[in-house]
């Protein structure tokens, strides 16, 4: 399984950015899918979380803000994250976690820098 994440950039505060992940090797939509971020200096966090079941988990900071979304023909995850703040900065990562095997991957990560 390969995940490649893109879309990442340096933007100001208020902006929006839109991050994919495309996957091989596993299905976008047979599988638990997420976006996790981290921050200079913290531990990874969840971001948004795709669930096979057609669940979706926001992380409380980017509710309301972060869209996570799948393209089932394309077998890619998107993050769409509009009212981008500095404490969005960080390297988003895409996740991919087999329903059967438990065994999980992750994307190479993305930076997102919001500057004010």
């Amino acid at each position: 399984v390969q995940l490649q994440a893109s879309g990442g950039g340096s933007v100001q505060v208020g902006e929006s950015l839109r991050l994919a992940c495309a996957a091989s090797g596993a299905s976008v939509r047979a599988n638990d899918v997420s976006w996790h971020r981290q921050a200079p200096g913290k531990e990874r966090e969840l971001v948004a979380r795709f669930t096979p079941g057609n669940e979706i988990r926001y992380n409380e900071a980017v509710t309301g803000r972060f869209t996570i979304s799948r393209d089932i023909r394309k077998n890619e995850v998107y993050l769409t994250m509009n009212s981008l703040k500095p404490e969005d900065t960080g390297v988003y990562y895409c996740n991919l976690r087999r329903g059967a095997s438990g065994l999980i991957y992750w994307g190479q990560g993305t930076l997102v820098t919001v500057s004010s």
